[in-house]
């Protein structure tokens, strides 16, 4: 069963940062509940796949330079993480959160996403 920090990577880097539609499908299919619940400032969510259209139109929105990178440590205890996150060209990141996780039986159950106030 992957603990909170490997679901905090994945969230981060297998499925927001992935470009690629397939494998960034298949690391949703191993990180979430089916009715996982997203939510940041703009909307909120309930489902994998809508989960997953919510990642894929903000890569298609971003230009090709821009990457997701770790911005801090994980922040974990056994159900609860944190991770800090910077989204922009390499070195250059334009937008700061963190994202906030609740897992459950080895699955994220809830993902709430916080940006950074300039």
């Amino acid at each position: 069963m992957p603990t909170v920090h490997e679901l905090l990577d994945a969230n981060l880097h297998d499925v927001f940062g992935n470009r690629d539609a397939a494998s960034r499908a298949a690391a949703a299919e191993r990180t979430y509940a089916e009715d996982v619940v997203f939510t940041d400032p703009e909307s909120s969510s309930t489902g994998r796949d809508a989960l997953v259209e919510k990642a894929a139109a903000l890569l298609e929105r971003a230009p090709e330079s821009f990457v997701f990178a770790e911005d801090g440590p994980h922040y974990a205890s056994t159900d609860t993480g944190a991770l800090p996150w910077a989204f922009g060209p390499a070195g250059a990141p334009e937008v700061r959160g963190i994202d906030v996780i609740t897992v459950a039986d080895g699955r994220v159950t809830r993902v709430q996403t916080f940006f950074l106030s300039a």
